[in-house]
């Protein structure tokens, strides 16, 4: 790793992947420079701009041991947080309106995944829009936590209840005050890192011991978070190494893609993990 971006040796990086419009040139060299059954992978997407997401978040191979890392990629970003000796789980949500339903329906529908507490929160933060932006912003907290223990779908979205902090996020800033009571007491060996890409995009990266046998400060010791650091295609490929030949029908098939579907809604139904 470089030292771009950097904060106690960890790392915060995000690459704007639905503003991306590869040329031949930059997407037969990305598609050179991923294992070959994740190309395979990448190029199954109907849809351009879920294929864009995939090529610059792959799926990873084996962590090495000294590190933590997670990826995420939703609405108009792809984003990468990871961090030495420590388990790391990042999520990335866009605040858009449900596609098929009104928001009274969709929190109906979403019921189950947040505590009577959340739902407080949730639908007294004012305007629909606000409501929606604070749900996602529970749910990518949620997401983090999950994505950070390594459990899934089986785990119980209510067992862990987030209280958020009173001071308003903004852009250009990080929190870190939010507190996770998980089974109703508080876990205070979790920290919770809160930041805006933009008006519209969230994110929320969670950080927890990774190993108790190691020397990992504890999250009282650790510096002021930085924000993400936003990257261009030619910081990504920096320090690429082509692992295959170049397959010229891989833009082909690219070429042929559309964009996204005509009525696709941005929201990313919160139910896949």
């Amino acid at each position: 790793m470089t030292e771009r971006g950097e904060h106690m040796d960890g790392v915060r990086w995000a690459f704007r992947c639905g503003s991306w419009m590869p040329s031949r040139s930059e997407w037969l060299f990305a598609a050179r420079c991923v294992q070959p059954e994740e190309k395979d992978r990448i190029g199954q997407f109907v849809f351009a701009k879920d294929a864009k997401s995939a090529m610059v978040s792959p799926d990873s191979g084996p962590t090495p041991q000294a590190w933590g890392f997670n990826l995420s990629h939703q609405g108009d970003y792809a984003v990468l947080a990871a961090e030495p000796r420590r388990q790391v789980g990042v999520d990335i949500m866009k605040t858009t309106m449900p596609g098929s339903s009104s928001v009274p329906e969709f929190f109906r529908i979403m019921t189950r995944q947040f505590t009577e507490y959340e739902w407080r929160v949730i639908q007294s933060a004012g305007s629909e829009h606000q409501q929606l932006a604070a749900f996602y912003r529970h749910w990518a907290l949620k997401e983090s936590f999950i994505k950070a223990i390594g459990t899934g779908l089986g785990f119980n979205l209510q067992r862990a209840e987030f209280h958020l902090a009173t001071e308003p996020l903004k852009e250009g800033r990080v929190l870190r005050q939010t507190k996770m009571l998980l089974d109703e007491e508080e876990a205070e060996d979790w920290l919770f890192e809160e930041s805006l890409m933009d008006p519209d995009h969230h994110v929320a990266v969670a950080l927890a011991p990774a190993d108790t046998l190691h020397s990992t400060p504890p999250p009282s010791s650790l510096p002021l978070p930085t924000t993400f650091t936003l990257l261009s295609f030619r910081d990504l490929i920096a320090s690429a190494s082509p692992l295959v030949e170049e397959d010229p029908a891989y833009w082909d098939s690219f070429e042929m893609k559309a964009e996204a579907p005509r009525r696709q809604s941005d929201t990313c139904s919160p139910i896949s993990l």
